[in-house]
């Protein structure tokens, strides 16, 4: 049905008349009392320091300890691409020889679930579960793979009590199982690697102080991984035997700071350093990769949804050659 110009706007038109006839001083009263009640805290609302700790939660799982046998489910998705100029060698000589240069772009979109468990209230346990699709287009293969990713196991312990206007430090370690398509064993004719191909051992610790309504957090982690052994995958002529990653290490720091009561926001920068491999191949020779850093500057934003729901979104760019061109990740607490 139809209606009107004149029929949309008389109630609008009634109520200015309505306001004509009211003192400006009773006006302004109204006002005052209109704004101060929208800006005042309502029930349910979340402070400062508790939308800090979840921005914390958000940017690094390992900021957040759960009480004594509580459980706390979280999903991720997260969204990476890469795109790039491939330089193909020949490795099998010990010696890197160029003969052909070719584009290789590759989105990957993980969806992980994340569980924690309290094992005390300073001790929590975590269980990292990835599921990743990956489309790569390259002169090798063009097409999607779909499979687990590596799976990770670890615990966080807090030594020391929590306090207001303190640094708070939490001690990590975690370990992540070789349970993804490994790049070593993958056909490149075929489909496209979603793990490592090697266990890795990790310990760390983080450290945060909230400066209300700021947060300031940084951490730092040393990453060991085991060689991947009985390999025949075939590169250049030779047969790919075994593989020993070298030693890693990352540092990371940023802050975080509360707009209002239902809105944060976070910037941080990680980095991290991955020493020489070194690859053995079924001739005797073997080969060393370059050392690799790869550095990443994020910006994230939360919002409150519901007390026990605050969804957070992070976009990162890539600052160096190793490192992902663009990140896009979303997380959300799951309610059991």
């Amino acid at each position: 049905m139809k209606i009107s110009t004149m029929s949309a706007c008389a109630p609008a038109l009634a109520c200015t008349l309505l306001l004509a006839q009211v003192p400006a001083q009773a006006q302004d009263t109204a006002t005052s009392e209109a704004v101060r009640d929208a800006l005042a805290k309502k029930e349910g609302d979340a402070d400062n320091t508790t939308l800090l700790k979840e921005t914390l939660t958000a940017v690094d799982k390992q900021y957040s300890l759960i009480r004594k046998g509580k459980v706390q489910l979280n999903y991720e998705l997260g969204y990476t691409y890469i795109g790039q100029e491939k330089i193909n060698t020949d490795l099998s000589s010990g010696t890197a020889t160029l003969f052909s240069i070719e584009n290789t772009n590759s989105h990957t979109i993980t969806n992980t679930i994340m569980a924690d468990y309290g094992v005390r209230n300073n001790l929590t346990a975590n269980l990292t579960l990835p599921l990743i699709s990956r489309y790569s287009d390259s002169g090798g293969f063009s097409g999607v793979s779909h499979t687990i990713g590596d799976v990770g196991l670890g615990v966080r312990w807090q030594p020391q009590e929590v306090k207001r206007d303190e640094v708070a430090y939490t001690l990590t370690g975690n370990v992540r199982l070789a349970t993804g398509t490994s790049p070593y064993k993958v056909d490149v004719q075929k489909g496209v690697a979603t793990g490592s191909g090697v266990n890795t051992f990790n310990i760390g610790a983080n450290m945060t102080r909230i400066v209300d309504p700021v947060a300031l957090f940084g951490s730092f982690n040393v990453g060991y991984s085991l060689a991947a052994k009985h390999l025949s995958q075939q590169m250049y002529g030779a047969t790919l035997r075994e593989v020993k990653p070298g030693a890693s290490f990352g540092f990371g720091l940023g802050f975080a700071y509360a707009l209002s009561y239902k809105i944060t926001t976070s910037f941080s920068f990680q980095e991290s350093i991955q020493a020489r491999s070194t690859l053995t191949f079924d001739n005797g020779n073997k080969a060393q990769t370059q050392t690799q850093s790869a550095g990443i500057l994020a910006i994230g934003a939360g919002y409150r949804m519901s007390p026990k729901t605050t969804v957070n979104v992070t976009v990162g760019a890539g600052l160096t050659a190793a490192a992902p061109n663009l990140s896009l990740t979303m997380s959300l607490p799951l309610s059991l």
